[in-house]
C-alpha cells in the first residue's frame, strides 16, 4: 500500500518480511513478464524490463524465477501472457479514498474479486473520476537517511529532476515526474546513496487523518484488498498520527 505517510513505510518494511513475501514475488513476476511481452527479452534495449526485473532482484526473487517470466513474457516458451491494467476507485472509513491498481488476465473475476472485498470490508466502490482527481502520478524514491540531511539528497538529485525532497519519518522520499525516475536512480549511484524503493505511484494532493476506529477498519480493507492476486498496488490518502498508530499495533 502506498500512502506516503509514516506507518505506511512501516507496513512496507514488515510486508518485506513477513507471510505476503510469496504473494510480493507473484506481483513482481506478473510486472516482468508485462514488460518483457510489450518491450522483448533484452534488457539492454527495454528499460520497463530493466526496471521491473532491478525491483525483483531487490527483493531477493530468485534469479531462476525472473530468467523464467522474461521468456514467457516475451513468448519464448510458447506460453500466452496477456495482462490487462485496470483501476478501480472506491472510498473508504472516515471519508478516506483509495485507488486500487489491477493486473489481471481476467477482468470479470478481478472486479467481482474487488468489489467483493471492498464491501465486505466497509468500503464503498466510487464511480470513476470521484476519487482519481484527488491523486497525481509520480516517480518516488524511498532511501533510508543513515545521517543524511535533507541538503544533502537535493543536491544529489536535483538536476536530475527531483521537484522534493519529503521528510516520511525515518526515510527520505524524492518525488519527480515518473519519466525522471531512472535519472534520480542514477544521479543517486553517482553521489553513493542507497535506496530502498523506486516506483511511479499516485501520490494524494491531501491526507486525512483516521482515528483508532477508522484505522482499524482501514487497514482490514486494504489487507483483503492486497490478499487478492489481481492487485497490484492500493494507493490512499488515509493517514494517522503517531498515537493512533502506536494504539493499533498495541491491539495487534
Amino acid at each position: 500500500m502506498s500512502g506516503h505517510s509514516k506507518w505506511a513505510t512501516t507496513k512496507h518494511k514488515k510486508a518485506v518480511i513477513d507471510a505476503k513475501r510469496a504473494k510480493s514475488f507473484a506481483k513482481l513476476i506478473k510486472n516482468i513478464e508485462v514488460a518483457a511481452r510489450m518491450g522483448g527479452p533484452d534488457l539492454a534495449g527495454n528499460p520497463g524490463l530493466e526496471l521491473a526485473v532491478t525491483k525483483a532482484k531487490k527483493t531477493s526473487v530468485p534469479n531462476d524465477n525472473i530468467d523464467r517470466a522474461i521468456k514467457r513474457g516475451a513468448g519464448l516458451t510458447g506460453e500466452v501472457v496477456d495482462y490487462t491494467e485496470i483501476m478501480y476507485e472506491a472510498r473508504g472509513p472516515q471519508g478516506s479514498a483509495l485507488l486500487i491498481e489491477c493486473l489481471t488476465d481476467n477482468k470479470n473475476r478481478a472486479a467481482s474479486e474487488v468489489r467483493l472485498a471492498i464491501s465486505r470490508n466497509g468500503g464503498t466502490i466510487a464511480d470513476p473520476g470521484s476519487v482519481s482527481y484527488l491523486f497525481t502520478r509520480k516517480g518516488v524514491v524511498n532511501l533510508p537517511k543513515n545521517g543524511l540531511s535533507e541538503d544533502d539528497v537535493l543536491m544529489a538529485v536535483l538536476d536530475a529532476g527531483a521537484e522534493e525532497v519529503k521528510d516520511s519519518g525515518e526515510n527520505w522520499e524524492v518525488h519527480s515526474e515518473p519519466t525522471d525516475l531512472q535519472a534520480i536512480r542514477d544521479a543517486l549511484k553517482e553521489a553513493g546513496i542507497e535506496y530502498e524503493t523506486d516506483e511511479a505511484e499516485f501520490i494524494p494532493s491531501m491526507q486525512v487523518d483516521l482515528d483508532l476506529d477508522g484505522a482499524k477498519k482501514f487497514m482490514r480493507l486494504v489487507d483483503a484488498l492486497e490478499d487478492l492476486d489481481d492487485v497490484q498496488n492500493v494507493y490512499t490518502n488515509a493517514d494517522m498520527s503517531e498515537e493512533v498508530q502506536a494504539a493499533l499495533e498495541a491491539a495487534e
